[in-house]
């Protein structure tokens, strides 16, 4: 079983890539954009399963999805994202994505969908796309303004500033503007504490 991996943040696209190592007739390669992967794809023997950041440079949302599923007569790609939300997870799967992770899958439960993907089946976490439709919204998440979730995710997964805005597509000053509106939202001093909050209260 080969599978490819693109996503620009090391410590994500390592960690996967030794786990998913580590499982019996598994081989795993990694890259850092959407051109390295379609350069993967066009070069070597198909994988039988490609997943993508939904984040990382040259990514374009869905059009990304369906450019990369076209390749070769047709490839089977999954979404990664760490700041997703049920809606897009719904829109990947509708658009025939093999699956969608959030980055905070286990590394055992993102192995096991990894096989059940390169298999044939679709894949998304059931309580993922249940706390968008059955669940009510979280209190915490409801005080905050949706571009506020999507810095707080990016600050959860460890990211600076920078990558912030890179991956929002905005700036830097304005991460900071809602980084100092979500932290008196949610009642916190700094980013350490404004991470802690959000994981005790489950939002992430």
């Amino acid at each position: 079983m080969r599978i490819l991996i693109a996503d620009d943040h090391d410590l994500v696209r390592d960690t996967i890539v030794l786990f998913l190592q580590t499982e019996s007739g598994i081989v795993a390669e990694a890259v850092g954009s959407l051109p390295a992967a379609v350069a993967a794809i066009e070069s070597q023997p198909q994988f039988d399963l490609v997943l993508l950041d939904m984040m990382m440079p040259g990514m374009n949302g869905l059009n990304s999805l369906r450019q990369v599923m076209a390749m070769n007569g047709g490839q089977r790609v999954a979404l990664i994202s760490g700041t997703g939300s049920p809606e897009l997870a719904e829109q990947a799967l509708a658009a025939g994505a093999a699956g969608y992770l959030p980055k905070t899958l286990s590394a055992k439960s993102l192995a096991n969908a990894v096989q059940f993907m390169a298999m044939g089946e679709q894949y998304v976490p059931l309580g993922f796309l249940r706390s968008g439709a059955d669940e009510p919204a979280h209190p915490l998440a409801q005080r905050l303004s949706r571009r506020e979730r999507e810095v707080l995710g990016g600050l959860i997964e460890g990211k600076s500033n920078k990558e912030i805005a890179r991956d929002l597509g905005i700036s830097e000053p304005t991460v900071k503007l809602h980084m100092k509106t979500l932290y008196r939202k949610i009642g916190a001093q700094n980013r350490t504490q404004a991470a802690m909050i959000a994981k005790e209260a489950g939002l992430f």
